[in-house]
């Protein structure tokens, strides 16, 4: 799979869209796992950082075309904590995405394990921003398994300050709203991810990311999913995303 890696690392460097991979793509979700496992470890991203899930809300499944959830390695190199500024410059079609984040407090093995089994095992809860690219241009010719390998649009994260007592939050309650320059651009609750924030971790527990990976490690952060649809951005700015009983936290790009 080393020429699809490849063709996915050119990509990136030339700050060029994705073409479909013809031949060399994946047949498969569980090839394009393998296959994200091999751009990992090209990137020196081995172990992961942590995780981002993808389309856990209805809304984004329509939105990518998808049938369920996806998922993808964080590099460290792409964490930032709250108030980060970065370079727009740096980024290829940029967009942000209102996230629940957690960061683990102790290895979850690959394979089903209940909610609560996850809950378990979170260290922290807290807002936080995806940072996405849309390094593709038409996800039907491109294909699901190829979108998996390329880490389904990630492109870094903002993590905010844990929220205190977080186990005394309905997490499905919360409603996040994300703000560019002031002006809302979008809200959502955290039941629109698989129904509560935590079905969405024990999802990513059994998926074919957590396996390619040897399962979650206590440390790692993890982003659950975005309450709104990815919110593009058209040049440097101020962006917010806020959730009641979590907090806030900022990015700006300059």
């Amino acid at each position: 799979m080393s020429q699809a890696r490849d063709a996915i690392l050119a990509a990136r460097r030339d700050r060029a869209v994705l073409a479909p991979l013809g031949a060399l793509a994946p047949a498969d979700e569980a090839a394009g796992y393998a296959l994200q496992r091999e751009l990992a470890e090209a990137l020196g991203a081995v172990p992961p950082a942590g995780f981002k899930i993808g389309a856990t809300a209805k809304g984004m499944q329509a939105y990518l075309g998808l049938a369920g959830p996806v998922a993808g390695f964080v590099a460290k190199e792409g964490l930032h904590s709250a108030g980060a500024t970065l370079r727009y410059a740096d980024f290829f079609r940029v967009g942000v995405e209102c996230e629940v984040g957690v960061r683990l407090g102790r290895d979850i093995a690959p394979g089903a394990i209940t909610p609560a089994q996850a809950g378990a095992a979170v260290a922290e809860v807290f807002p936080a921003i995806e940072i996405v690219e849309k390094r593709y241009d038409d996800l039907g010719a491109l294909g699901v398994p190829t979108l998996i390998a390329d880490q389904v649009f990630h492109g870094g994260g903002v993590t905010g300050a844990p929220a205190p007592a977080w186990p005394e939050i309905d997490l499905a309650a919360v409603r996040g709203r994300l703000t560019v320059d002031g002006v809302v651009k979008g809200e959502g609750l955290g039941a629109d991810l698989l129904g509560h924030p935590l079905n969405a971790l024990a999802w990513l527990a059994d998926s074919g990311a957590a396996h390619a990976f040897g399962g979650l490690k206590a440390g790692q952060v993890v982003f659950l999913g975005s309450v709104t649809p990815p919110i593009w951005l058209e040049g440097p700015g101020a962006v917010d995303v806020a959730f009641e009983g979590l907090g806030m936290v900022t990015l700006r790009f300059v």
